[in-house]
């Protein structure tokens, strides 16, 4: 008999490369032989795919026209691109003198790039740059205050006096009063007649407070679930939020916001890059304030690291270093110790094998002890954060850097506040 040819889908049971099983979709060619001994034997061959650049698969080359029509995300992106407030890469940040590029996404280092980067320097190279940090570390970040407030209006929440249906965690609640504490006493947010054991007469005959009337709104940078929002709300009287935030998420504090008739929400899907923040008709003639916990990204401006010494080249390695701050226990000793403490702690180190010819920065890497790269990221997070504080000076802003909850709460512990003068005056 001959042989014939069909192709099929092999959904609940594929095999990789390494003859392992897998449950995601797969496509082969499979060609029958109807003519052997054992009746059907099997030649599989994989078909051409390519990558979408939608989302974040490959497709048969073949489909590749019939996806990019129904592909959900291709629909949601050019949605997007229409929208007023959507400019690509304004706020992606320039070095002075570069010329603007056609895709600021082209140009984004990825962290397998920094390492790499790390990898390839010799290691006279990287004995430099460790140094150079140190030094920089040693006279710009001797003393970042604590400062860990919470605050009478937070009250209903550190109480746990809020709805069951939200979720709590203590840790989590305690960094968010302490943000809005540390707002309040820098003078963003003014005492809130919410809060449990706050006077009455700081309210109006509406029962608004006076935050509702200078701060009117606010925006929530990487939002997330939304919760450092929802106690804002709850303790300060906010009557508009706009959250901003990349990707999709379950259980969000939307739900339990828009059940407040007082107050309006919207939420776009949009990277910060890309966000022009006044073209937003949501937020016309509103007074507010930006918010962000653990907010980071490609963003960042790096023009205040050549006034440190540091190269571009540089910047890219410091912030693939701050990744080895949380590789490290979060109840070791390092944590605990403060910026002079730590630079004693790296000089009293061994040479990491500098002398020898047969021992490379990768191997340097890998051998480090976790307290000993924990202390170098904590280093180059004090760097980062310490020259985001002198550019936001620079524009002419009040601004402080603060640790706001203590380590044993979170190693991530740091605070930016910044206001115009006049705001803070007031």
């Amino acid at each position: 008999m001959g042989s014939g040819v069909s192709c099929v889908e092999q959904q609940s049971v594929g095999f990789n490369t390494l003859g392992g099983r897998t449950g995601k979709k797969k496509k082969w060619r499979v060609t029958v032989n109807y003519g052997s001994p054992r009746r059907r034997d099997f030649v599989q061959t994989r078909l051409s795919s390519i990558p979408c650049n939608i989302k974040l698969n490959c497709v048969l080359e073949e489909n590749l026209e019939s996806h990019l029509n129904r592909c959900p995300l291709l629909k949601q992106a050019n949605s997007l691109h229409r929208q007023p407030f959507y400019q690509e890469g304004i706020n992606a940040g320039r070095e002075d003198g570069e010329e603007e590029q056609t895709s600021t996404k082209d140009s984004i280092f990825t962290s397998e790039m920094k390492r790499n980067a790390v990898y390839a320097m010799s290691v006279f190279e990287f004995s430099n740059l460790i140094a150079k940090i140190k030094s920089v570390h040693a006279s710009i970040c001797n003393c970042i205050p604590d400062s860990y407030k919470i605050p009478e209006a937070c009250s209903i929440w550190t109480s746990r006096q809020v709805d069951k249906k939200i979720p709590y965690q203590e840790k989590h609640v305690l960094q968010q009063a302490s943000i809005l504490g540390n707002l309040e006493e820098f003078g963003v947010l003014k005492k809130s007649c919410l809060g449990l054991d706050a006077p009455s007469n700081q309210c109006d005959s509406n029962g608004e407070s006076e935050t509702c009337k200078d701060v009117s709104a606010v925006v929530e940078f990487g939002a997330g679930r939304g919760y450092l929002t929802q106690m804002l709300a709850d303790c300060y009287g906010i009557k508009k939020v706009l959250f901003v935030e990349r990707k999709s998420y379950k259980l969000k504090a939307d739900r339990s916001l828009r059940q407040k008739e007082s107050l309006a929400l919207e939420r776009l899907r949009i990277d910060i890059e890309d966000l022009n923040l006044n073209a937003v008709k949501f937020l016309e003639g509103a007074t507010y304030i930006a918010i962000g916990k653990h907010l980071c990204g490609p963003a960042t401006d790096k023009r205040y690291m050549f006034d440190l010494g540091f190269t571009k080249e540089d910047f890219h390695k410091i912030s693939w270093f701050t990744s080895w701050a949380v590789d490290a226990d979060h109840s070791s000793e390092v944590y605990a110790t403060d910026c002079s403490t730590q630079l004693d702690i790296m000089s009293e180190k061994k040479e990491l094998c500098l002398d020898s010819d047969l021992c490379g920065v990768e191997d340097i890497a890998r051998n480090m002890p976790p307290i000993d790269r924990a202390v170098l990221g904590f280093m180059c997070k004090d760097i980062i954060d310490a020259g985001r504080l002198m550019w936001i000076k620079a524009q002419g802003l009040k601004s402080e850097l603060v640790k706001y909850v203590p380590s044993s709460i979170s190693p991530e512990n740091h605070l930016l506040v910044a206001s115009p003068s006049i705001l803070v005056e007031q």
